[in-house]
């Protein structure tokens, strides 16, 4: 079996854009589970999401009460053969695979947000760090992006997509 995922973080819907691009929603139809690390900024945004397929999501340091009570700080799931956590903060990079190697032992995928700068590291113990970098607010880099992700068995494939 193969599971396709779409990775999304940092939003920040209205304050960067009215809406969700066109293209996230095209492509949230055709995966198996949509992950979202954090910074929706309005919870329009999860219902949006929710109603293009299964949703796993936490909240992150720009949203506010309301998507608090809905959201965990970090979410947990296991997909196929693979360990996945999300979150939407790991600090500072220059450390961030011995820190999240520490700080989630039993997991083997962790998808993170906050820097809208993409990611795709391995760490020493093995896990794989993704951040899908913005949809919406591209910051320095030169373009909105995305991941889409395919998980078969324990093999993870990422792929970045520039909106």
């Amino acid at each position: 079996m193969t599971t396709r995922l779409l990775l999304i973080s940092d939003t920040h819907i209205p304050a960067r854009r009215r809406t969700l691009p066109d293209a996230v929603r095209r492509l949230a139809d055709d995966a198996d589970l949509i992950v979202h690390a954090g910074d929706w900024v309005v919870a329009g945004v999860l219902d949006d999401l929710a109603r293009h397929g299964e949703l796993v999501g936490v909240y992150g340091n720009n949203d506010g009460a309301d998507l608090r009570a809905r959201l965990p700080l970090v979410a947990h799931r296991r997909i196929e053969d693979v360990r996945m956590s999300v979150v939407h903060e790991t600090g500072d990079a220059r450390s961030r695979e011995r820190r999240m190697d520490a700080a989630y032992p039993e997991t083997d995928l962790l998808v993170f947000g906050h820097s809208h700068i993409p990611w795709d590291t391995v760490t020493p113990a093995g896990m794989r760090l993704l951040n899908p970098g913005s949809p919406t607010d591209r910051r320095r880099q030169p373009a909105h992006t995305c991941m889409r992700v395919t998980i078969d068995g324990d093999r993870i494939d990422a792929t970045l997509v520039a909106l």
